[in-house]
């Protein structure tokens, strides 16, 4: 079953188009990936969805239409945004951070429940919950940036380049707790990630754009022993 629906989406920033009638789907519970050269539109699909550009088309998230949905409104039905570049509050703490990742909600109890589950799967912000979140390390600031949307109690994540700027044994710890809130959890999850054999491995399904168009799509072991997605974006 779908839980996101995108048909002929189109995205807009002033004049130019930046997204050209794009159409995917996404299976409640699953992973899907959106590969692609910078510039691709990548990142401008899931400022779409989020409802932070202007865009034609039809978005739909199970089933009712959020195309013209203000971004608070979108976040409102379960929608969580982790962007390029972590958006960490950089002079508040790390419990402060993730706490603002709960505004929408008001079941306190609920809330403090959700704040120890993040401190399960990432146990070095509980040591420094107490520590300016703008001092942490960019390994650290990612996991917060992923335990802040989880304190939304998302239904589907989106996630922007979350490898980017970390070290490798970082980015596998990170994957794998990922992989671990998506099997356990079943938060479905949108990854748009430059390094591509790492988002195959993890997902289920893919989409390679180019200029803003879909030009290849199917199950993530389909794209991975594609030979021109081999030779452009595996490397081998």
């Amino acid at each position: 079953m779908s839980l996101l629906e995108v048909h002929q989406l189109e995205a807009f920033y002033g004049p130019i188009k930046a997204l050209h009638g794009l159409d995917f789907n996404l299976d409640e519970g699953g992973i899907t990936t959106i590969l692609g050269a910078n510039g691709a539109g990548k990142t401008t699909t899931l400022r779409s969805i989020c409802g932070m550009v202007k865009t034609n088309g039809t978005i739909r998230l199970d089933g009712d239409d959020i195309t013209d949905k203000a971004t608070e409104n979108i976040v409102r039905y379960g929608v969580a945004h982790v962007p390029e570049g972590r958006g960490t509050f950089v002079r508040v703490t790390t419990e402060e951070n993730l706490q603002l990742g709960a505004f929408s909600r008001r079941d306190r109890s609920g809330v403090a429940e959700d704040l120890d589950r993040v401190y399960h799967y990432f146990p070095r912000l509980q040591e420094r919950r107490n520590q300016q979140a703008g001092t942490l390390s960019g390994g650290e600031q990612q996991m917060l940036a992923v335990g802040r949307a989880l304190m939304l109690r998302p239904r589907l994540m989106l996630l922007d380049e979350p490898s980017f700027g970390l070290a490798p044994l970082i980015v596998e710890e990170l994957f794998g707790i990922l992989r671990t809130i998506n099997e356990q959890e079943k938060v479905s999850m949108l990854l748009v990630e430059q390094n591509a054999s790492l988002a195959l491995e993890l997902a289920d399904n893919a989409y390679l754009l180019e200029t803003g168009r879909v030009v290849i799509s199917g199950t993530a072991a389909e794209i991975a022993a594609d030979e021109s997605v081999r030779q452009s974006y595996l490397g081998y």
